[in-house]
């Protein structure tokens, strides 16, 4: 696939334009939506929105945010970093921004002739990935606020991308820090439960690929080996790779050649639609 160089500038739009829903005192500077839009002649038609990792306490950008983008966008694939809000905010708000930015970049896709909106997917690292799951798995929350013309586009995306993902909240390999600060330490385990994102999965999710590292001590392999059984339980498209050693949070480590597997899996998927 060709490069293309340069890429247009990265332009930060406003999530809600009249104010986050449930916003706090803490919410200052999120959440923050950055869309890198490739030149035109280089565009494969496809969006990702990018959320970054950081356990629902913090997101981790740019190493999970702004360079994957900056991939994405330099080989034809229009890309959004959003800076999802996290604890102390809990569920449902990083939903909430996140089924927004996906209608966002939606519709900045249907803005554009050789982009398109049925074409957009996400792509989440670690508790990014769990937000990732729950953007693929999860009904549309009911609208907040004066409706706008983005609350009528579809909050589901087309694809999803799991990089070393946070899955389950109920099992001995869970995350449980990243279940604490979205849904508290008293959570209920009926949504527990219902959040654990190999349980979510069902015959309509959206095709996926998966990355993890054998050796990640901070989000077992188990977490990935969970989340690819269930599609195929469900005999939904997913493709997996595993690495013996990387650890956690490798974000685009020069020495895992995951970048180029998502690129070719990519490339595939536009063929094939």
């Amino acid at each position: 696939m060709k490069s293309a160089d340069p890429i247009n500038l990265p332009r930060e739009i406003p999530l809600w334009p009249q104010g986050a829903p449930q916003a706090g005192p803490e919410d200052l500077h999120l959440p923050r939506f950055t869309y890198y839009l490739p030149s035109a002649e280089y565009r494969t038609g496809q969006s990702v929105l990018v959320l970054p990792g950081g356990g629902y306490g913090m997101v981790s950008t740019p190493k999970e945010g702004h360079r994957p983008a900056q991939v994405l966008a330099t080989h034809g694939i229009a890309a959004a970093v959003l800076e999802y809000r996290h604890s102390p905010q809990r569920y449902p708000v990083p939903l909430l921004d996140a089924q927004r930015g996906l209608r966002l970049l939606r519709s900045l896709a249907a803005e554009q002739q050789d982009l398109n909106p049925d074409a957009v997917g996400v792509m989440g690292f670690s508790a990014g990935g769990h937000l990732c799951g729950l953007l693929s798995t999860q009904e549309a929350l009911p609208l907040q606020g004066e409706p706008d013309d983005l609350d009528s586009l579809p909050s589901a995306p087309n694809f999803s991308i799991y990089i070393y993902p946070v899955v389950s909240m109920t099992q001995p390999f869970s995350h449980f820090g990243s279940r604490d600060n979205l849904l508290g330490e008293d959570a209920d385990p009926d949504l527990a439960k219902r959040f654990s994102i190999e349980n979510a999965i069902s015959d309509t999710s959206p095709p996926a690929l998966i990355i993890h590292a054998q050796n990640d001590r901070g989000v077992p392999v188990e977490n990935a080996l969970a989340l690819y059984q269930a599609y195929t339980d469900h005999k939904i498209p997913a493709a997996m790779h595993l690495y013996p050693i990387g650890g956690h949070g490798f974000g685009l480590a020069a020495n895992h050649s995951w970048g180029q597997r998502m690129l070719d899996w990519l490339s595939d998927l536009a063929k094939e639609a």
